[in-house]
């Protein structure tokens, strides 16, 4: 039910408005992003105990309209099967003129919202992998028109900055290849959140409802997980819930690694970590808007609150409690628990 082919075209169209910056050397960036993502795993695994089970990283260098292609490629892997799903239970009623529409639709709605993250986003570890191609559980991409225009805009020293984004892409390269069970259960989540999809008029009338409530009660509909959370059942509601609780987890632990494993190696990286905040919070006009629409903002609430719930554990156990959480499933913790350390650090018997 997604034109996946114009999804891309889409993109890419969209991101001929958006050249990138003069200075821009594709050749010399992915030489410096070899070396430093290769020192930067060094470091993460030396911070944190995790080993990948796949090799050594790889940087790959890409621009904004590759960055949104790969993309396209990784949302079709994950909910191209589901969807298939729906499109056959539903049947007839998916058939003829309002299927080639609908799909038309969706990959054009789902190509201009990759051309916007296009344009912020630095540096990615695709958890996504093609299973015909394994080898790429390797590569850490890096955003470079994003990079240099970031560098320039703030001043920020290049080696140094480059180095703190590789940081952090390794660390979740490190959590999903090193934790032998955390991608399929990752995935497994999605599925959960997928299963109900059902387009059925009595859910429509459920989800304008529960919107209306939200907009009378002064609350944001979208604020804990965009247009996703809005739109989702109350089965769906619980996956959500597990997804962001692991997400929060992971970004938390991804801020504190690349900090701790950064100390000495990157000075500029509480004036990186602040300004970039700061980028975040202080978007405004068509920016915010898309921020609120594509559950941004949650993200960026996720980074905070993974954060202190990291920290919290590791000070009520150091890091052996906090090391439970890659045990298995049942010992990531929940949203509620994310918000609420003390629960967790409970449960796990620290």
């Amino acid at each position: 039910m997604v034109d996946w082919a114009l999804a891309q075209r889409v993109a890419a169209g969209a991101l001929i408005l958006k050249p990138a910056p003069a200075s821009y050397r594709s050749r010399d960036l992915q030489g410096q992003f070899d070396e430093l993502t290769a020192r930067a795993e060094t470091l993460v695994s030396e911070a944190t105990g995790l080993h990948s089970a796949h090799g050594r990283a790889r940087a790959k260098v890409t621009d904004r309209a590759d960055w949104a292609a790969a993309n396209v490629r990784s949302v079709e892997r994950l909910v191209g099967p589901a969807m298939l799903e729906l499109q056959r239970k539903r049947g007839a009623k998916l058939g003829g003129p309002s299927l080639v529409v609908g799909r038309a639709v969706a990959g054009t709605q789902l190509g201009l919202m990759l051309a916007y993250m296009a344009t912020r986003v630095l540096g990615q570890y695709d958890l996504l992998i093609n299973d015909e191609a394994p080898e790429d559980q390797d590569l850490v991409s890096y955003v470079g028109p994003n990079i240099v225009a970031v560098e320039a805009q703030y001043g920020f020293e290049p080696s140094e900055f480059r180095l703190w984004l590789a940081l952090h892409e390794v660390t979740h390269r490190l959590q999903f290849t090193a934790v032998p069970w955390l991608r399929d259960h990752f995935v497994g989540l999605v599925s959960e959140l997928l299963g109900p999809l059902s387009g059925d008029p009595a859910g429509l009338a459920e989800l304008l409802r529960r919107v209306t409530d939200d907009l009378r009660a002064g609350r944001n509909p979208t604020r804990e997980g965009g247009v996703i959370g809005m739109l989702a059942t109350p089965e769906q509601q619980l996956a959500l819930s597990k997804i962001s609780g692991m997400m929060s987890l992971l970004e938390g632990h991804g801020d504190v690694t690349m900090d701790r494993a950064g100390a000495g190696e990157v000075p500029g990286a509480a004036h990186f970590s602040q300004v970039l905040h700061e980028r975040r919070t202080q978007a405004r006009g068509l920016t915010k808007l898309m921020s609120k629409l594509l559950g941004l903002d949650a993200k960026m609430r996720q980074y905070a609150e993974g954060e202190r719930f990291v920290e919290s554990v590791e000070a009520a156990g150091g890091p052996a409690l906090l090391a439970r959480v890659w045990e298995g499933p049942q010992w990531l913790p929940t949203l509620e628990e994310i918000r609420d350390p003390a629960a967790w650090v409970a449960r796990a018997g620290g």
